[in-house]
């Protein structure tokens, strides 16, 4: 479904991706670890058409690379930023409605996101500047899906938050599984990664450093040590 191959990413004169290459297939769960800084959300921001780069994106056999993000949502990506980015001046409902294709609804809807985030229910009145931070991460989550993707690209959405936070977001996220829809999930917390994931990539220096499946991971005493630990 998605293809990556030798991405590279800059910022300004700053070369932040060496080479980059990784596949998510239909339905799959694959995780991006690594530690802060070696290019996890650059990756995800090049595929979005967010940061200027170079080699190959393909998503469904159609060439990514030059074009603008809403031209690649249309495509049929989601995207959920590390900073999620609600609208805090708008209701959480009026927030789910701007995810919406063409404002009419699609396989996903309202009770699709209520069921999975039941206080976005009881809050869908409230503007989404005084929700919470796990609040907002729901929402956020939630608002990208109304959008009906086929894949969601999704970073850090458990950072920072609470233990029972965390578990909703984490079924959420086999929910989608379920639904047939892929997620290249950026993420720090390794458990659950390994809980959830088909397939891990560890990256490391602007490069992948690691591909496997969460067992194989397990086993790689090296790699977490190396790449991964504190």
């Amino acid at each position: 479904m998605l293809r990556v191959e030798n991405l590279h990413a800059f910022y300004g004169k700053s070369h932040v991706l060496h080479g980059v290459d990784l596949h998510v297939g239909a339905g799959e769960i694959v995780s991006l670890l690594g530690r802060n800084g070696v290019g996890r959300s650059t990756t995800a921001r090049s595929i979005m058409g967010l940061v200027s780069c170079c080699g190959t994106i393909e998503f469904r056999e159609r060439p990514l690379v030059g074009l603008t993000p809403f031209e690649i949502a249309r495509q049929g990506l989601g995207y959920v930023p590390e900073s999620r980015d609600v609208f805090p001046g708008l209701t959480v409902e009026q927030n789910l409605k701007l995810g919406m294709k063409k404002r009419v609804p699609g396989k996903w809807g309202f009770e699709d996101s209520y069921r999975l985030f039941p206080c976005l229910r009881e809050r869908r009145d409230a503007h989404a500047g005084v929700l919470s931070g796990g609040e907002q991460q729901m929402l956020a989550l939630a608002r990208t899906m109304m959008g009906d993707p086929q894949l969601a690209i999704i970073d850090e959405p458990t950072e920072g938050l609470a233990p029972l936070i965390v578990e909703q977001i984490a079924r959420f996220l086999q929910d989608l599984r379920a639904r047939q829809v892929a997620v290249l999930l950026v993420e720090q917390k390794l458990q659950i990664a390994l809980r959830i994931s088909q397939r891990i990539y560890v990256m490391g220096h602007g490069r992948v450093v690691f591909e496997g499946s969460p067992a194989e991971l397990k086993a790689r005493d090296d790699v977490r040590r190396e790449w991964l630990e504190v």
